[in-house]
């Protein structure tokens, strides 16, 4: 299984693509170039915008052209087309070293997201937006580079991980938000490099982009690995599901902390790759505004 570059990006860190399905076009967010992009599949063409912070992970909405933006500081709703921004909803303001990191919608349409503290330090929580932009935070253990945020097909299992520990974990969850008690899903290995995104597919595996380790892993849902495929670039953040059929699989990559020599060596670092899997994915969850 082959990766070919779907957007030559040169992102410096690239992250949280997004299928629309509506529109058949792929959102990605460069996080310090505070930038969101779009690539059409129909024509081809990349769009980006332009924003105030550093968009560290972010969901569309059910509504048509708005965004849930997760923001360095805070959380916020952007529209599209006008081109606002509203209000920031503040998260950690207390903590001046952490910032949004990596997110994803649960099956009720809620944004759950963890923190990145740049001190590495276990800072950061995880939190939970409704549709009110009510922030409550989750009774899960603190994280320095909270990733791998997604859920099972039923929405009755949530996984997350903290990077720096090479470990996902795996929470029982259900649909009135009650948590259960976490256990370890998958822990990889010193050679493996460390677990940042990751999404889930119509049979329930977890696709699982490896940071360093220059692949994509799947595990079935007993954490087993079934599948890896290599990525033309060692710094792995995040995959996703994309195309009518959901076939295909798309992972963001970065270049940020690179030399001379290092990009020399991948070339394509910072690109969006395409690549070909036997499996199918599932639509990603919408944000539901309160009306």
């Amino acid at each position: 299984m082959n990766a070919e570059t779907l957007v030559d990006a040169r992102a410096t860190l690239g992250e949280c693509p997004i299928w629309c399905e509506r529109s058949g076009a792929l959102y990605w967010t460069d996080i310090e170039a505070g930038t969101l992009s779009r690539w059409q599949a129909a024509d081809r063409r990349v769009r980006h915008w332009q924003l105030p912070d550093r968009v560290g992970s972010f969901a569309l909405c059910a509504q048509d052209g708005v965004v849930l933006l997760g923001l360095a500081e805070g959380i916020a709703l952007f529209d599209l087309a006008r081109e606002t921004l509203s209000p920031v909803v503040a998260v950690e303001a207390d903590q001046p070293t952490t910032r949004i990191n990596d997110g994803r919608c649960d099956r009720e349409g809620r944004f759950v997201f963890g923190m990145f503290d740049r001190d590495d330090a276990p800072r950061g929580h995880f939190y939970r937006v409704d549709g009110s932009l009510r922030i409550e935070r989750l009774p899960l253990p603190a994280a320095s580079v909270g990733n791998s945020i997604a859920f099972s097909p039923d929405g009755r299992t949530m996984y997350f991980g903290d990077s720096p520990t090479r470990t996902i974990w795996q929470v029982s969850y259900a649909p009135d938000g009650s948590i259960g008690t976490p256990s370890v899903f998958v822990r990889l290995g010193a050679n493996d490099g460390y677990p940042d995104g990751s999404t889930v597919d119509a049979d329930g595996g977890l696709w699982n982009a490896q940071w360093q380790g220059g692949c994509v892993v799947r595990y079935d849902a007993r954490g087993q690995e079934s599948d890896r495929i290599k990525v033309p670039a060692s710094q792995v953040t995040c995959p996703v599901f994309v195309g009518p059929a959901l076939t295909k699989l798309c992972v963001t990559t970065a270049r940020i902390g690179m030399d001379a020599a290092a990009l020399a060596q991948q070339p394509d670092a910072g690109a969006l790759f395409a690549l070909a899997t036997p499996w199918q994915g599932l639509p990603e969850s919408r944000f539901q505004v309160a009306r």
